[in-house]
């Protein structure tokens, strides 16, 4: 729990960060800019901020990072006054629901007070996930995943929902070869025509299958394919510091350099592993 004190300064805060929203969005002395924004135009702003904040956590930059959940915490506070403005809710609004949601969906804490296995508490999220679609108008499947979500994020998503009506690999390996199998017909496709909308499709199959992987070993595919996006611009960058001691710029340098520069790359991080 939260002392008497930083209770305070939080609510103050949060007071305080309503009242400089409410100021931006004032008609006569507000910004200009802000006072021409609608739910939609802040929407790229916020999936924007999100990603910067998970790139704040991904390099453990924890002093950035506050700075990056404060610019994020501005989006809702935006969306706030914007539904405040239109008489849909207001900021109030927002917490209350979140604080019934998360109360209604761990009993195990607010009410009974036990402690669940891994496998428990999948049950009771899902069993509790099922009561509130049912007081939901009925969707079909994967209705209710949002169309804007990052392409490997919506496929887990999409498989997840499946996995749980019983469409799934009992382990791992159904999935690996399913990746095995989706490799043979990619370089068939390829074989045949490598710009065709065929060759298009088995390689988007190659890239689902290729997330069903991630999925059963508990990983996030987004997250993944972040990581060793970064690991690749950061060797990338130990290349162009090695052709620059030989005095070679990155943009003159051959394949073949820039390959024996990559090697040397490796070398360098397996010697340092081996510490």
């Amino acid at each position: 729990m939260l002392s008497d004190s930083k209770t305070t300064h939080a609510q103050q805060q949060i007071t305080r960060a309503l009242e400089i929203m409410a100021k931006l969005r004032d008609p006569e002395f507000g910004c200009d800019w802000d006072k021409q924004q609608d739910f939609q135009s802040i929407v790229p702003h916020t999936l924007e901020e999100a990603h910067e904040v998970a790139d704040a956590i991904e390099k453990a930059d924890f002093t950035h990072l506050k700075e990056e959940l404060g610019d994020l915490l501005f989006q809702v506070i935006f969306y706030a006054q914007l539904g405040q403005e239109q008489g849909l809710f207001d900021f109030g609004d927002i917490v209350e629901a979140l604080n019934t949601k998360l109360v209604r969906r761990h009993p195990h804490v607010f009410e009974k007070q036990q402690k669940l296995t891994e496998k428990a508490l999948a049950k009771q999220w899902q069993a509790i996930k099922e009561q509130e679609k049912s007081a939901q108008p009925n969707a079909g499947f994967a209705q209710d995943i949002p169309a804007s979500l990052p392409a490997l994020s919506k496929a887990c998503k999409v498989q997840k929902q499946a996995a749980k009506l019983g469409f799934d690999w009992p382990t791992y390996h159904g999935a690996l070869e399913k990746v095995q199998e989706e490799v043979v017909e990619v370089s068939e496709a390829l074989a045949e025509d490598p710009y065709s909308e065929h060759s298009a499709e088995e390689l988007g199959d190659l890239l689902f299958a290729t997330v069903n992987v991630a999925r059963h070993i508990k990983k996030d595919p987004e997250q993944l394919l972040r990581q060793a996006t970064n690991k690749f611009t950061e060797r990338f960058l130990q290349i162009e510091a090695i052709l620059q001691s030989n005095d070679q710029a990155l943009s003159d340098a051959s394949l073949e350099q820039m390959d024996a520069a990559w090697e040397e790359v490796k070398r360098r991080q397996r010697q340092q592993l081996n510490r």
